[in-house]
């Protein structure tokens, strides 16, 4: 861990880090985050291989400690007055979204509702799903083959 660069603003500063995590087996993570008053955000992860959402949501636990030590600043305490509250929303990165028929008929459901009000429908489900373009497109398509959307082209 060693500082990348910071910030001096008034009676406050920001400070950047980069921080290497290397493991036995060969893999890498490089982290580049920032502290502000007492918090901690990732700005930037890189990671060979690629980390799952469960490790990425893992990583700040990981690396936590040894950035505040070398920062020498400590953690806001009103954050941590319940244990787990801290990075509870940050477990899970998307919404639970059902599967099958129900989850089907919501995406079809938000793909229309943002078509008559003038949005795109493909963003719309990708917000609502949290699923990147290509899975959101795949529901979508999911949701024609059942019949709840019209079909994409018209057949003759």
């Amino acid at each position: 861990m060693w500082p990348a660069w910071a910030v001096r603003e008034g009676g406050g500063a920001t400070a950047w880090y980069n921080a290497r995590l290397s493991f036995p087996d060969g893999a890498r993570v490089e982290v580049l985050a920032v502290v502000v008053g007492g918090r901690l955000s990732l700005e930037d992860v890189r990671a060979q291989p690629p980390l799952s959402l469960d490790d990425l949501a893992e990583l700040a636990d990981w690396i936590e400690g040894p950035l505040y030590e070398a920062c020498g600043t400590v953690p806001d305490p009103a954050e941590d007055s319940a244990p787990g509250t801290r990075y509870a929303a940050a477990r899970r990165a998307r919404p639970a979204w059902p599967r099958g028929t129900e989850g089907r008929r919501l995406v079809a459901e938000e793909y229309l509702t943002a078509q008559r009000e003038g949005y795109d429908p493909v963003l719309a489900v990708m917000c609502a799903t949290g699923h990147s373009r290509r899975k959101s497109l795949r529901l979508i398509a999911g949701a024609r083959d059942a019949g709840l959307l019209a079909p994409r082209h018209a057949r003759r």
